[in-house]
């Protein structure tokens, strides 16, 4: 008699790992080829993510593999140091994560904003859609994001005008219909069969018309055998990492991948009721993962939500689902890479194009309108540093204007000066919030108002915090009070008292 575990293995797990499988299939070769780099190196990798990483992650019904997040960084490499550096770079950020995930930084991490995180999407959507819609067209993408969303317009024009023949126009059509398929089959598809992706569906359909009709267009080169796409990292290659633009790469892999898969596994929480994810430990497997991918030549990995969800969705309940898609995806390149030579180049940009689409939420966008104009800023500003820079650029403008909105936030510090009215010689000053050097000016500026000779009452009691900056503008303003004939007494018992250390005040000073 099959006992309960058995039962939720037959009727959970394996169904759920091969709709993950056929999610990850198209993703996995579009990914690559718009990395440049070979669509069976992206493959490799959903294999390393599924097998391996599957097999030790923190948050079990996480799904690993290439994700669009990290192409416009992989293609940078590929363009600038050659594809042969990509496997080094990737093995040293796996390395950066494993060493982060065992001194268990893996909740730092996860500390990033919002706006910067929607931001980096956003951006990362917009050069997608920028580089993939020429490769959709059967065309060169250029070397810049910027340049490939310019060129748009007139890739359009030179496919509806024929320029170069027909070749152009029946890549764009084959896109099209891709889309077309994916999105119509999202909104209408039967509710028996809820679970099939609409980009496989599409992969099926638009394969089938471009080999009936034997159309000349681009199509996927997948090598018959697997060890062919396997580029181990050479003598020559390894000392180049040392080089500090390299290590910087390197950085961005291990900075972007991990903030990816930790929020991915954020995300997959709330999705189940199963046990939860352990940042740090899947932090560290983030980074095994990732430096076999990178001693393989292949691409980075990351957790990646959208598979993750459609293994919960389709009723993954342990990580045997996840190890199982990773079989399944060797199990096809081995037996049958003839079937992926099949598929037209055009139908993997245009998933990523309606991908790139994906990734620009508008209701992020709406999110953040309601916490204001700041948020919304750090976000626009973090989208447009990565079109027009590059993305560890945007991500750190977003960074920075994050930081500078909260040391301005919590540095708010309220001043009033009141005249009291029985004694119209005394004078109150009273100072609450956070005294820091963000508000040394405002308070220099409002002490100078101040008239005198005066019976000056300074009350620092609701100080929250009080850095030396402003300590030592007190006290040398007290003093040159005193010099014009004042009197001033300072009230902050209760500052020292929640502080809980002596301030540096001057000699001259009643307290």
């Amino acid at each position: 008699m099959m006992n309960s575990r058995n039962k939720s293995l037959f009727s959970n797990d394996i169904p759920a790992s091969f709709v993950v499988f056929l999610v990850a299939l198209p993703l996995c070769m579009g990914i690559a080829i718009a990395s440049g780099v070979p669509p069976a190196r992206g493959l490799i990798t959903g294999i390393v993510g599924g097998i391996i990483a599957g097999s030790i992650s923190g948050s079990p019904l996480l799904v690993s593999g290439p994700a669009a997040g990290l192409v416009v960084v992989v293609a940078e490499i590929v363009h600038k140091y050659g594809i042969e550096m990509v496997g080094p770079i990737l093995l040293l950020a796996g390395l950066i994560q494993y060493l982060a995930g065992i001194s268990r930084l893996g909740q730092l991490f996860r500390a990033m904003s919002p706006a910067v995180i929607y931001g980096m999407l956003a951006g990362i959507g917009i050069l997608i859609i920028g580089s993939q819609f020429h490769v959709m067209l059967d065309d060169s993408p250029h070397t810049h994001g910027l340049d490939n969303l310019l060129a748009i317009p007139g890739a359009i024009h030179k496919a509806v005008t024929l320029q170069d023949g027909v070749v152009h126009e029946i890549a764009g059509l084959l896109g099209v219909m891709t889309i077309a398929i994916i999105v119509v089959w999202d909104k209408f598809k039967p509710r028996r069969l809820k679970l099939l992706p609409g980009a496989l569906i599409s992969v099926v359909v638009v394969t089938t018309v471009a080999s009936f009709y034997n159309l000349e267009v681009n199509r996927v080169d997948v090598a018959g055998n697997l060890l062919k796409a396997v580029q181990l990292p050479t003598l020559g290659s390894l000392p180049r990492l040392i080089n500090a633009p390299v290590m910087l790469q390197a950085f961005t892999i291990a900075l972007i991948a991990s903030a990816e898969s930790l929020l991915s596994a954020v995300a997959v929480d709330r999705l189940h009721t199963g046990s939860r994810s352990d940042f740090d430990k899947e932090l560290a497997a983030q980074g095994i993962g990732n430096m076999i991918c990178g001693f393989l030549g292949a691409l980075p990995m990351t957790g990646v939500i959208a598979r993750s969800s459609v293994n919960v969705e389709a009723g993954g309940k342990t990580r045997l689902s996840t190890i199982l898609h990773g079989i399944w995806l060797l199990v096809l390149v081995v037996a049958a890479p003839g079937l992926l030579r099949l598929i037209p180049t055009s139908c993997l940009a245009a998933i990523l194009v309606y991908t790139g689409y994906k990734l620009i939420e508008v209701k992020h966008i709406r999110q953040l309108r309601k916490y204001g104009r700041l948020p919304m800023a750090i976000f626009f500003a973090t989208l447009i540093g990565i079109v027009t820079t590059d993305l560890l650029s945007g991500v750190i403008i977003g960074i920075v204007l994050t930081s500078g909105t909260l040391i301005y936030k919590m540095s708010n510090l309220i001043i009033q000066i009141v005249e009291n009215e029985e004694d119209h010689q005394q004078i109150d000053i009273y100072l609450q919030g956070a005294a820091t050097f963000v508000r040394l000016p405002q308070l220099a500026k409002t002490l100078e108002k101040v008239p005198a000779p005066t019976n000056l009452h300074v009350h620092l009691e609701n100080l929250a915090y009080i850095d030396h900056s402003c300590l030592d503008l007190l006290s040398l303003w007290a003093k040159q009070q005193q010099e014009r004939g004042s009197i001033v007494i300072m009230r902050w018992e209760g500052l020292m008292e929640r502080n809980r250390h002596p301030f540096e005040v001057h000699p001259t000073l009643d307290v």
